[in-house]
Formats: structure tokens, C-alpha cells, sequence
């Protein structure tokens, strides 16, 4: 068994975040389940309580520096200081350029960019204390350019650079830092933009799963695994890392 450690999973409410909550929980961590919405973020916590293991419910916006500063004090003062941080809140306001405007930009950059500087630059006090520490960012396979996320893709490949620099700066006190980039994974939001796009979510899923390799589509549970392996105790030397998890090559 490893060592219980605390870690906190942002936009943890539904989804990829979920799924990684519920996972670093089976793997002995207390979780802190963080979303906009506290009462979202209940559901997840009973869940993990039920099967024997140990969260809490926080409500903050990543993107708010008090809220920020807020949720981690509390975290650390009910579950222990916080070693693993999952910056997985991501927000989508796609649009072609010429009809993107300023807030479409603006907000995804707040949540996916901001939020993560926000949150590690608070965690990493712990960290650096205890001299041990997981930061694991979620990117996408949109940061090579997706047609329609121009916000998207930016904020997505200003993680793999935010990733990279946290990684030369934390090494020394024992702190990695990687970044996931999933490619298609079936959650609430791929079903939103096949409903968007007028289709039905199984003809979306099967006509995606065609143009990958290993001919289906992703499940948030093979983020949650790629996770659980950057936060083990045994990655502390895969430090600054990319990985792509989107059943086949890419980058």
C-alpha cells in the first residue's frame, strides 16, 4: 500500500475529473472533489465514502484568486496538506475566429490557464514543504490546433508550456509535473458538441472511433489511469512530460 497522500482534482463534479477523483481515491488518497458547484461536487464524495474512502465536497472558481487561496487553506485544514493536484476544470467556447468574440477567449483562458496557475502556485507551498509532490495538467489533442478552438487549442498548448516550466522549477523539492493531453473521450461535453453539430452522440462516438487506431473512442477512466500512474510514488522520475492518450500517435 502506498503512502496516503491528499490530492486535489478541479472540475472533479462530472466527467474526466470524476472519474480521476474516484480513482486516486482507490488508490488510498484522500480527494478533494473541486467544482464551481459544491452540491455538484457531494455526489462524487458519497460515491467515493460509500466504497471506503476518504473526501470532501469543494465548491471554488479556479479562476478567482480568494476562492483559490480559500478551498486549498480548507482542503489542507480537513484532509491534510495537499501533495497531488489534478488541474482538470476546462471550460469550451468554440467558434470559428471571425465569430469568436472577446469573452469567448477570455473565459476559457480563466479557467483553463489562470485556474491552473492559481491552483499550483498555491499547492506547491505544500509541496515544496513536505519535500514530495504530484502536479498533473490536463492539456488535449486540440493543442496541435483543432478548426474551431482557437481558445481551446491555445489555452490546451499553454498547459504543455505552464507543465514544462513547473517541472524545471519544482524538480528540486521533489515535485513532477505532467500533462495529459486526452484525445476524443466520451463525457457530457463531447455529447454537447455532437448535439451542437445536430448528430446523435453513438453516430458521433462511431465515426470518431473509425479515425482512431485502436478503433474506439476513449473513456474517462483512460485519463483516470493515466493519472494514477503520474501521481504514484514510483513517476518520480517522469517529470515535464506530454502524454497522449488518445489511442494512437499524435504530436
Amino acid at each position: 500500500m502506498s503512502t496516503q497522500r491528499t490530492a486535489i482534482v478541479t472540475g472533479a463534479a462530472r466527467g474526466i475529473g470524476a472519474e480521476v477523483a474516484r480513482r486516486l481515491a482507490s488508490d488510498g488518497h484522500a480527494v478533494a472533489v473541486l467544482d464551481l458547484d459544491e452540491a455538484a461536487c457531494q455526489k462524487v464524495v458519497d460515491g467515493i465514502v460509500a466504497d471506503g474512502g476518504k473526501a470532501l465536497a469543494v465548491g471554488a472558481d479556479v479562476s478567482d484568486e480568494v476562492a483559490v487561496e480559500a478551498a486549498v487553506s480548507r482542503v489542507a485544514a480537513e484532509l491534510g496538506a495537499p501533495t497531488i493536484l489534478v488541474n482538470n476544470a476546462g471550460i469550451i467556447r468554440d467558434n470559428l475566429i471571425f465569430k469568436m468574440t472577446v469573452s469567448d477567449w477570455d473565459s476559457v483562458m480563466a479557467v483553463h490557464l489562470r485556474g491552473a496557475f492559481l491552483m499550483s502556485r498555491e499547492v506547491q507551498a505544500y509541496q515544496t514543504k513536505e519535500g514530495w509532490g504530484r502536479i498533473v495538467n490536463l492539456s488535449s489533442t486540440s493543442a496541435l490546433g483543432n478548426r474551431g478552438q482557437a481558445n481551446y487549442s491555445a489555452a490546451k498548448a499553454g498547459m504543455q508550456g505552464f507543465t514544462k516550466t513547473l517541472a524545471l522549477e519544482l524538480g528540486r523539492f521533489g515535485v513532477t509535473a505532467n500533462a495529459i493531453a486526452p484525445g476524443f473521450i466520451a463525457t457530457e461535453m463531447t455529447a454537447a458538441t455532437a448535439e451542437r453539430m445536430g448528430v446523435g452522440f453513438d453516430d458521433f462516438k462511431a465515426a470518431a472511433a473509425k479515425e482512431i487506431p485502436v478503433q474506439r473512442v476513449g473513456e474517462p477512466a483512460d485519463i483516470a489511469h493515466a493519472v494514477s500512474f503520474y501521481a504514484s510514488e514510483g513517476a518520480g522520475f517522469v517529470s515535464g512530460q506530454v502524454l497522449y492518450v488518445a489511442g494512437g500517435p499524435k504530436a
